[in-house]
């Protein structure tokens, strides 16, 4: 079992201490064979160079730059994450006022009428007091230091979660952006193979006309045809479905999408190898490990929290209080008080010891959790290194095919414009490029998804600004 032995010591360490009871919390060790290279990181894909922070500039488009700025500050889960670190952060600020003392202050007046029971008359009589009390709870076993690191480790958690937000924002953003432009550089191509295919389909009509065609090549011609101008919805209605997911991860309405990304024809990419460092710097990186951490930490404190209940509770406390029958007498006469304050409030033993036992279990889940974390990490970003390179030698091989597919439809032509092949040999080679171009588009598109999903995967690059 994974460092299953971390959480074995830090309880054996429970004992009373002149500090605190309760583990004390030392942060698991880094994998050993994440600290080289990435399995997956060829040369000619992947330098040794660490991610910048704001990776998406790479691409080179400022109308990208614009967007994921623009989501940084607009979207809404990341506002959500926000107001939740603040919360957070409110319940640390609270806890820290538990190593204060606690003050009250109080004053009174009062006008007291009584009757006198022998003459039957009513006489009045004024009292003024006022007093002051104080209180300091000594933490001897650390049940206020335990807090206190559990909800600061709880607030690194929250403002780690706010960062996991910000990686998955920018890069869903950097994702739309790029669907729209793969979008409309698929829609292209479907255009112009449309007008290579009515040219022939025109063709083939004007050859029946002079009674030198057939009715098959015609029929052949317009299938051909209408098929690729069936493609045409489909990839308009990708497009405007990447257009409103832009919207929402921007904090706008459908209706106020941003509609110049339209503008966009070219997938933009990285052209160079991409820079992805190594396994230990991207752990460090990543903020999603960050917060397993952190939730480890936490837990691991609350260990203390829950073995301090057993002990007694200590204060040393102190009130000073005046009373005289005018206002302006007060203070003449006062008391005081000055002295500790023990209290032991003899809990029920065996529920106390399964509350232990209940944040122990809670820590052991929480680095379990800490252990997928790193894991996941490291498979998210080989499986991401590894379909970028698969996918860029599948681009390279559609090149060719695609270059050979051309090739194909210049000789297709020209021999049918000759006479020596029918009309049904150009239109199969017109059918392949068709297909080719189409794939290679998707390829282009494909790439570009794939690096945005590498550079998710190292962490976002996001730095806390």
């Amino acid at each position: 079992m994974i460092r299953r032995s971390l959480i074995t010591a830090l309880l054996s360490a429970s004992a009373l201490s002149a500090c605190a009871v309760g583990p004390s919390y030392q942060a698991p060790g880094p994998i050993a064979s994440a600290q080289g290279p990435f399995v997956s990181a060829e040369p000619t894909i992947a330098t040794a160079q660490a991610p910048p922070g704001d990776w998406w500039r790479l691409f080179q488009d400022p109308t990208l730059d614009g967007l994921v700025q623009e989501a940084l500050v607009a979207n809404k889960d990341i506002a959500v994450a926000a107001a939740n670190l603040s919360r957070v952060r409110a319940v640390l600020s609270e806890s820290r006022a538990g190593l204060l003392p606690s003050t009250t202050a109080s004053a009174a007046g009062q006008r007291v009428r009584s009757q006198n029971p022998v003459n039957g008359q009513f006489a009045d009589a004024d009292n003024y007091s006022a007093g002051f009390d104080m209180s300091y709870e000594v933490d001897l076993f650390g049940r206020v230091r335990r807090n206190l690191e559990a909800n600061r480790a709880d607030a690194a958690a929250a403002q780690a979660a706010l960062d996991v937000v910000r990686v998955s924002v920018a890069a869903e953003t950097a994702r739309a952006f790029a669907d729209i432009c793969a979008a409309n550089a698929q829609i292209s191509v479907a255009k112009q193979t449309l007008e290579l295919q009515q040219q022939t389909h025109d063709v083939t009509v004007r050859q029946l006309d002079a009674g030198r065609g057939t009715a098959l090549d015609t029929s052949s011609a317009a299938t051909q045809l209408e098929t690729t101008r069936a493609t045409l919805p489909p990839l308009e209605a990708q497009r405007s479905s990447a257009l409103f997911r832009l919207a929402l991860l921007t904090g706008k309405p459908p209706a106020e999408a941003p509609s110049a990304v339209l503008a966009c024809k070219a997938v933009p990419q990285v052209a160079a190898a991409l820079p992805v460092g190594d396994g230990a710097s991207m752990l460090a990186r990543r903020p999603d490990v960050r917060q397993a951490e952190r939730e480890l930490a936490a837990a691991t404190a609350r260990i203390g929290v829950a073995t301090a209940s057993l002990y007694p509770s200590v204060s040393i406390g102190g009130s000073i209080s005046t009373a005289a029958a005018n206002s302006g007498d007060l203070g003449d006469d006062y008391q005081f008080n000055v002295g500790p304050l023990i209290s032991w409030n003899f809990p029920n033993i065996a529920a106390s010891r399964a509350r232990i036992r209940q944040a122990g279990a809670s820590a052991e889940a929480a680095l379990a959790n800490f252990d997928k974390a790193n894991l996941t990490a490291l498979q998210e970003t080989e499986t991401a290194l590894t379909q970028y390179a698969r996918e860029l030698d599948r681009r390279t091989a559609l090149r060719r095919a695609r270059d050979e597919g051309a090739k194909a439809v210049r000789l297709a032509r020209l021999r049918n414009e000759a006479g020596v092949d029918s009309l049904l040999t150009l239109l199969v080679a017109e059918k392949n490029l068709a297909q080719l171009e189409a794939q290679l588009a998707q390829s282009d598109a494909q790439v570009t998804t794939n690096q945005i999903a590498l550079f998710k995967a190292l962490g976002g690059g996001w730095t806390q600004g």
